[in-house]
């Protein structure tokens, strides 16, 4: 698995699917653009950057969730790995 900090950037709908939030990389652009995915308090379209520090806002069949990307994903791992690139708010 290929994880990075830094000033590396990769798309929302990437991310999403690597971090589990979406069964497939397709399902995670819908969800983008039908506006279930916020960026920073803003509309996260399926190509926008998605940088470590960046807050989400992850609408998807199991909740709602906001979280705070801690590490980037090119691959999708299993579940155990994936709930490493992100921490949950104590809002969500």
């Amino acid at each position: 698995m290929v994880s990075m900090r830094g000033n590396y950037k990769m798309r929302m709908d990437k991310w999403l699917w690597a971090a589990r939030f979406f069964k497939t990389r397709a399902i995670a652009a819908r969800s983008c653009e039908l506006g279930r995915i916020r960026s920073n308090g803003q509309p996260a379209k399926p190509a926008r950057e998605v940088k470590v520090g960046d807050m989400l806002q992850v609408s998807n069949d199991a909740g709602d969730f906001r979280v705070e990307v801690l590490l980037l994903s090119e691959v999708r791992g299993p579940a155990s790995v994936a709930q490493t690139l992100y921490l949950e708010t104590e809002e969500s």
